[in-house]
């Protein structure tokens, strides 16, 4: 790198000129705000203004975009610029956000009856222990709305989704207060809101026989069933007539109802009178 040498201001005003010793060369530097800062070693403002140079977004505006809450790589890819560069800016901004979500922590969560007298971290630490989840794993955050408010956010992983609980943080004497703003720092918050799941325990022998339904409570008393076979001592029982005239018999004699085995057919009277052999036998 070869070393120039100042000559003096040129004739514009607006520029310096400078002379290689050796070849005698001269060169003009523009007299800027970029000059002016490397003069006074202020390397701050010398960032800066590269910054405004690459882009159109300014180091205040890159500020209130991150104490909004974007990120530093969200603000760099919108800026057009590289990380490193957003994030002297983003730093102290960042430092204000933790800072607030610490803060949020030792406030007071607002209920119906007033303020509670636990802290917005020790109730939610309760409520992480009643559920099973590990509150060393969740993390803190903050932002500051376009009212003005500032947002406390929850982030914790349970399974496999992804968690996130807000309040509205109000920085006042004995810490503040802490509002929820969703249904997840709603129940957070509410020590009712969680019941553990029962458990299915196996019955005691001595008690199961209890439960063991009967085979009577079960099986239905069967009906008493009518006899198929009819009664030998019923009078009642229809007697076929049988005709004087055997060639006079050309319908077909009706069906006979089943008697028991070996019980004696009684003839008729006409049988018996006149001497006409029965045809049934």
């Amino acid at each position: 790198m070869r070393a120039l040498r100042v000559v003096g201001l040129h004739e514009d005003g607006k520029s310096i000129v400078l002379e290689d010793p050796a070849s005698r060369t001269r060169f003009l530097l523009p007299a800027d705000e970029r000059l002016r800062a490397a003069a006074r070693g202020d390397i701050t403002r010398l960032g800066q203004i590269e910054i405004e140079l690459e882009s159109q977004m300014r180091p205040r505006e890159i500020q209130q975009r991150i104490r909004a809450g974007e990120s530093v790589e969200q603000v760099a890819a919108s800026a057009g610029v590289s990380t490193q560069r957003v994030e002297r800016y983003a730093y102290p901004v960042l430092l204000e956000r933790s800072r607030t979500a610490e803060l949020a922590q030792s406030a007071h969560p607002v209920r119906e009856d007033g303020p509670d007298v636990q802290t917005l971290g020790e109730v939610v630490a309760h409520g992480f222990g009643v559920r099973g989840h590990d509150y060393s794993q969740a993390t803190w955050d903050s932002w500051k709305g376009d009212d003005g408010r500032w947002v406390v956010v929850l982030q914790w992983k349970a399974g496999r989704s992804d968690n996130r609980a807000h309040w509205a943080f109000s920085p006042g004497a004995h810490g503040g207060t802490v509002t929820a703003l969703d249904e997840n720092a709603e129940v957070l918050l509410d020590p009712n809101a969680y019941r553990p799941p029962r458990t299915v325990r196996a019955l005691d022998p001595a008690r199961e026989a209890e439960f063991q339904p009967t085979l009577d409570s079960v099986v239905p008393e069967r009906a008493e069933l009518p006899s198929a076979e009819p009664d030998p001592d019923d009078d009642t029982r229809e007697i076929p007539r049988v005709p004087a005239d055997p060639e006079e018999d050309t319908a077909v004699p009706e069906p006979r109802p089943k008697t028991k085995k070996n019980h004696p057919i009684v003839p008729s009277w006409e049988d018996v009178l006149l001497g006409v052999r029965s045809q049934r036998g």
